[in-house]
């Protein structure tokens, strides 16, 4: 609800359906089924918008009505009306829930009957106030992410000044002559900052009192899976900001995001699979979104940008690959990380219709090139679409190949794989430069100006990632990146950003990744620390409007792959792999991630001119130490084993139990 009461609502009818399955301590049970006979009444809460609004008045609830001696004698019979289309299904994803409170770190009175409250941290939240006063005092309630100078709530960007601070929930508080508690039924946003109208912070002042203010985290139920600390206090700070940003955008989907739009973008879905899985267990929320964006597909096999599909974008807003790409991208993730080809059946269709239609769009034999490219390069828009959107195509078709195998479909595994090489060979006709006119080394080109070459990370970090680099250019290729990020500059986009951090991990350069995080302009995620955030933004700028945003986010991976060091090797860590940090500024590293096969525990401690680490194999899986040289030595101590053995080489097997490893790298 917005001050000029403007409010849309979606339908006209509330509908309610209802099917309870009791089962009693005796052992008998009970179906309770929803139907005419069943009574209703008008809600206390009269206004309910998940955009955080809604109007309650509190003299209006029915109290006692979920009590066996309830007079339901003012209520009526209920109206069957037409239920909705579609077919009804068990919820398959994790419920959302409260996952821990938060006390206001301070309040302040900004002017007679104007209180906000500072909760210290940025997040999902349904909060819960309790205030005292008059029957029909009415008190108003705003959330916001920012304030200014004077403590006000604020929205920073003035192309959306109206978009949060407009926003408002109101409640008419009883009378009781007691404490009255208000929380919202069905609205969330994300907030650090609370402002209260009509109250005051004692009594006295002829107003309402505000006694509490309570901030509530809630998110998917999904559960925590890992842990990751540092000796770098910037580092903690980074990653906890991280954290706290995506767990308050997991719900039902993956909103982008809490506060504002609430749309299930798919881009942010499979970008931040990879990092979000050390931090959650997502496989049922991500099996879930496969339903979904199966069910938002189009007749003519394009995949939409968002799913559910809450409001039709037009344009590359609608359809673009490195969004719509999900359809193929998502199930070899679950694949990947739990193991899971469960969605392959289902989505197998949905993929080679999505397919045929890209092939469609498709320019100088094989190019994608019609979307956003790198998007958030600056703000909005991006580059590099043709070196992009193509390499998620490459990737999409071998994905569905990866699906044709494991289905049995021979005949269709020979298809994509055909098809998939021919955009190999698109790609590298059109994108890579082996002159070397211009640099003495292979290196990718854009098409964003065309006529000319460029050479920049983005381009660079596409093609080894996604395997479309011939082999016999790689090293001239990782060559051409390190020169582009020699300076330490971010030059990407949310897209580009996540493959950029892989690239890092793989050449080995964890130097260069801490020294663009801490530039002192944007791009730079410390800036974001330094000017008291503690959620991360939706762009690089300062001003932004949406300030928890996890698409920038991807760090994340790069943390846990390269800092911590641990990586999967085969599907569901059935082997993993673990590479100390021995060419980062970190001394001491500690982290846990528990994998579907147990946890994993890693403790890497550099001291006195010793590297010593701490090792948790899980049972049924093998663990690999990754060292720089054959010439690297390890001791290995194995808890109940019989004292220490000595190993050599680039790769060290650690079969399951607890070890203690001093290395000589």
């Amino acid at each position: 609800m917005y001050e000029d009461n403007t409010y849309v609502r979606y339908g006209n009818e509330l509908c309610f359906f209802a099917e309870l399955h009791l089962f009693y301590e005796d052992g008998s049970r009970e179906t309770v089924i929803s139907g005419p006979d069943w009574k209703t009444r008008k809600s206390a809460t009269t206004l309910a918008n998940i955009y955080a609004s809604e109007a309650k008045d509190l003299r209006a609830y029915p109290n006692g009505w979920d009590t066996s001696g309830c007079d339901d004698g003012e209520w009526i019979a209920s109206t069957p009306v037409t239920g909705p289309r579609g077919k009804l299904r068990y919820q398959s994803q994790p419920p959302v829930i409260l996952h821990e409170t938060v006390e206001p770190v301070s309040k302040k009175t900004l002017e007679r009957g104007v209180v906000t409250f500072d909760l210290g941290q940025n997040m999902s939240t349904m909060i819960r106030i309790q205030v005292s006063g008059p029957a029909g005092a009415q008190v108003i309630v705003q959330f916001s992410e920012s304030v200014d100078e004077t403590g006000r709530v604020l929205m920073p960007d003035p192309l959306f000044k109206d978009f949060e601070t407009n926003v408002f929930s109101k409640i008419t508080l009883a009378g009781t002559g007691g404490i009255e508690t208000w929380e919202p039924d069905f609205s969330f946003t994300s907030a650090r900052y609370i402002q209260i109208e009509g109250v005051s912070l004692q009594t006295g002042e002829d107003l309402p009192v505000v006694h509490s203010v309570v901030g509530r985290h809630i998110s998917s139920a999904s559960r925590r899976l890992g842990t990751l600390e540092t000796d770098k206090p910037d580092a903690n700070a980074l990653i906890d900001m991280c954290y706290w940003s995506f767990v308050s955008n997991l719900f039902s989907y993956h909103t982008d995001c809490p506060q504002i739009e609430k749309f299930g973008w798919l881009e942010v879905t499979r970008l931040l699979a990879p990092a979000t899985q050390y931090i959650r267990d997502i496989e049922a929320l991500h099996s879930k979104i496969l339903d979904d964006i199966a069910d938002a597909q189009e007749s003519d096999g394009l995949v939409p940008t968002m799913a559910p599909e809450i409001r039709y974008m037009c344009g590359p807003l609608h359809d673009t690959i490195t969004w719509g790409g999900a359809v193929a991208l998502i199930p070899e993730i679950l694949k990947k990380y739990y193991g899971s080809t469960h969605t392959f059946a289902k989505l197998y269709q949905p993929c080679v219709r999505y397919m045929e239609y890209l092939r469609t769009k498709e320019r100088q034999g094989g190019l994608i090139e019609h979307g956003l490219g790198d998007w958030g390069r600056d703000i909005a828009f991006g580059n590099h679409q043709a070196n992009i959107e193509t390499a998620i195509y490459y990737k999409c078709l071998r994905n569905v190949e990866l699906m044709a195998k494991e289905l049995g479909y021979a005949n269709d595994e020979k298809k994509w794989r055909a098809w998939a090489d021919r955009i190999y060979e698109t790609y590298n006709r059109h994108l890579l430069v082996t002159d070397k006119t211009e640099h003495p080394y292979a290196f990718y080109t854009s098409l964003d100006e065309p006529g000319t070459h460029d050479r920049t990370m983005i381009a660079q970090a596409m093609a080894l990632q996604f395997g479309l680099v011939p082999e016999e250019h790689v090293a001239d290729v990782q060559q051409a990146f390190l020169d582009d990020v020699a300076d330490c500059r971010i030059r990407a986009g949310e897209i580009g950003l996540k493959w950029l951090w892989n690239t890092f991990t793989d050449v080995d350069r964890p130097d260069i990744v801490m020294a663009m995080a801490r530039q002192e302009e944007h791009p730079s995620y410390m800036r974001f620390l330094r000017r008291g955030e503690t959620t991360l933004n939706e762009f690089w700028q300062d001003a932004c409007r949406s300030k928890c945003h996890d698409m920038l986010g991807t760090i994340y991976e790069w943390f846990y792959e390269a800092v911590l060091g641990v990586r999967v090797e085969e599907d569901g860590y059935k082997t993993w792999s673990v590479k100390p940090p021995l060419r980062a500024e970190f001394d001491f590293v500690e982290g846990t991630f528990e994998c579907p096969y147990g946890l994993i525990e890693v403790t890497f401690k550099r001291e006195g001119g010793e590297v010593k680490m701490r090792v948790v194999v899980p049972t049924s899986t093998k663990g690999t130490l990754v060292l720089p040289r054959d010439e690297s030595a390890v001791e290995i101590r194995r808890e109940g084993g019989a004292g220490v053995k000595g190993a050599s080489g680039k790769r060290v097997t650690l079969l399951p139990g607890r070890y203690d490893l001093v290395l000589q790298p």
